[in-house]
């Protein structure tokens, strides 16, 4: 039985990727696009287990569920970021990352099906942004 209080299992995340190759990928319903290699940032929630989901991520072998899943047969996770607790900021951080010079949307609504973003995953660019 876990002494993890509930809070401290949920939260949001960042997955910093990098794809090496530009690719078309179809991801699921959203149907095929083009991303150019680079940088690209997804922010997701995890409501039920933050490092679970996280692990999952990160895991090669999996079954396609959700769109970044699609996504990550082409890239690597380059680092992880994440915030404890039971708000959700991934559609805050979402807006951060297009404010980025030369952020951008390559997949409209990845990511995003469940609220008004334009995606939950954005491109950053060639080289990856530095963050203060």
């Amino acid at each position: 039985m876990s002494t993890q209080h509930p809070s401290e299992n949920r939260g949001t995340y960042a997955l910093v990727m990098h794809l090496p190759h530009a690719t078309t990928i179809r991801i699921g319903a959203l149907g095929a696009h083009e991303f150019p290699r680079g940088y690209y940032l997804y922010l997701g929630s995890a409501l039920g287990g933050l490092a679970q989901r996280i692990a999952r991520h990160l895991r090669p072998e999996k079954k396609l569920h959700w769109h970044i899943d699609y996504f990550l047969q082409h890239a690597q996770v380059k680092q992880a970021w994440t915030h404890q607790g039971a708000e959700r900021f991934e559609c805050v951080w979402a807006r951060a990352a297009l404010a980025l010079p030369h952020a951008r949307v390559v997949a409209p609504r990845f990511g995003a099906s469940d609220c008004a973003c334009p995606a939950h995953l954005v491109f950053v660019g060639a080289r990856m942004p530095k963050f203060p």
